[in-house]
């Protein structure tokens, strides 16, 4: 193994660690084969972590022709009770280097350390629950005639192309890698170019926990070349994305004008979050603020979108305010630290733009609308008021700490309001009324709806979303579905 594929690391939780750069493919590190680095920037001090080996349409070729060799021979002869094994010990390892994984991810995406250890603990979760799957991926019989027997099998779909992205590295590595593994398939991953560090730290224990060789291969590289590679590449057999719907589009297109390979999209949103009158105020306040400023706005989910009925309207923006301004912002490895920097130069000059846009157009800044600090993507925990329905910051996803704060009526008005969205990933109620929760969550076309929280994801549900927000489903049973292909057998009998 080439020593120019580690270097050494340090973080304020673990000290000196030896960070993989290679490209991981057949379970070794390895150069790319034009031999091109690309750096690695910490986001709360704008310097250089360190540079890893970038993969071009070469290296995923080669990482294609490990996995298909995997699916076709060592991969296919394991038992299913052998992948949850596999799996289950991979969770443990995980769990073990829980700090490790979490001080890694800090470092790399900028999220305070008290979530990433929650983003961990959430990984761990994923990949144990998709072991207890993996023998339990069944097929039926179907009584036709007493002189033929026929039967189903729910069968991998073979070699799968995974891209995530920079928000939740090692979280949409879990949910993707899980049930692709569970129901026997193959896999070549590409992280996000912003963020390779801690899935290349996962790598290692996907060796140790004793996958066969090509059976889950990670590289690090851009979309325009690695990730337009796999999405085009003729012997994927599936491609699944997570990422804005501009570049959803993008790969749908690519998987049609190749080989047609499946597709599963997890994409943008801009969730309504609704307060009626009758809502316990201080409850739904924490929840706002939780939905928005979790992981400082940079969520697929997040809750911008911010509708309270006229009652309580005035009451809530003063308490909001003031729970906004409380958000800890800061060194990302201080344990009080809520929301870190974004992610990097270009995320936090587009969120940027979007606050100057809403004070363009008239809305209120109540607080925030600035840069925190002089070092490091940080940006003050915003919230604007007084906005109409046609504004930027009420129609796009800004994937940052902001929100807007709109007044309504009735109930019918802002189920209206809550559905004029191209976008349908999530949504929230918050009331004391379980028949208003029931009926406006029934009304809200969205994939996830929460009452009286927010944010509420775990490894047991579904979350995808509807409209301009993907294809498919992510998490819980559902999202076996997405990785096999029901094959019908007939038999006739003598």
């Amino acid at each position: 193994m080439s020593s120019n594929v580690f270097v050494e690391l340090k973080t304020p939780i673990t000290g000196t660690y030896k960070q993989p750069t290679g490209l991981f493919i057949n379970n070794e590190f390895v150069e790319g084969v034009d031999k091109k680095t690309f750096e690695v920037i910490n986001p709360a001090t704008e310097e250089v972590i360190c540079s890893v080996h970038e993969a071009t349409e070469k290296d995923v070729d080669i990482a294609v022709a490990a996995a298909r060799k995997a699916f076709e021979g060592v991969w296919r002869d394991v038992t299913p009770q052998q992948r949850g094994i596999y799996l289950l010990k991979l969770a443990d390892l995980l769990e073990k280097n829980l700090d490790l994984l979490a001080a890694v991810e800090s470092l790399d995406n900028g999220k305070s350390i008290t979530m990433a250890r929650g983003d961990v603990g959430a990984v761990v979760g994923t990949i144990r629950y998709y072991g207890g799957w993996a023998d339990k991926i069944e097929g039926k019989t179907i009584d036709i005639s007493p002189d033929s027997f026929h039967y189903t099998r729910q069968e991998p779909l073979g070699v799968c192309g995974q891209i995530i992205p920079w928000n939740f590295p090692l979280l949409m590595l879990a949910w993707k890698v899980g049930p692709a593994l569970a129901t026997g398939n193959t896999i070549v991953m590409k992280t996000a170019e912003q963020t390779p560090l801690s899935a290349l730290v996962f790598a290692q224990f996907v060796k140790e926990a004793g996958f066969p060789p090509g059976v889950l291969n990670i590289i690090s590289g851009f979309g325009r070349i690695a990730g337009a590679a796999i999405a085009s590449h003729m012997d994927i057999d599936k491609v699944a994305f997570t990422g804005s719907t501009m570049v959803g589009r993008q790969i749908m297109k690519a998987a049609a004008e190749s080989n047609l390979k499946k597709v599963t999209l997890e994409l943008g949103g801009k969730s309504p979050n609704i307060i009626f009158n009758d809502a316990d105020i201080d409850q739904a306040i924490d929840w706002v603020n939780f939905g928005i400023y979790f992981n400082h706005g940079q969520t697929c989910c997040a809750g911008s979108r911010v509708y309270v009925q006229e009652g309580i309207y005035d009451k809530f923006v003063t308490a909001f305010k003031q729970r906004a301004q409380q958000n800890k912002v800061g060194d990302p490895f201080h344990d009080e630290t809520f929301q870190g920097p974004q992610v990097s130069q270009l995320q936090y000059d587009r969120i940027m733009g979007y606050i100057k846009a809403g004070k363009e157009e008239g809305a209120t800044v109540e607080t925030g609308g600035e840069r925190h600090g002089d070092k490091g993507y940080f940006i003050q925990p915003t919230i604007f008021t007084n906005v109409r329905h046609d504004m930027k910051i009420m129609k796009e996803e800004i994937f940052g700490p902001v929100c807007a704060v709109a007044k309504f009526s009735t109930e019918e008005e802002v189920i209206k309001l809550g559905n004029d969205s191209n976008y349908g990933l999530a949504a929230a109620v918050h009331t004391k009324d379980l028949n208003t929760a029931i009926r406006v969550s029934n009304h809200l076309r969205a994939g996830t709806v929460w009452v009286n929280t927010y944010n509420a994801l775990h490894h047991q549900l579904p979350f995808g979303g509807y409209k301009e927000s993907g294809i498919g489903r992510e998490l819980g049973e559902a999202a076996l579905a997405n990785y096999t292909q029901c094959k019908s057998v007939s038999i006739k009998l003598n």
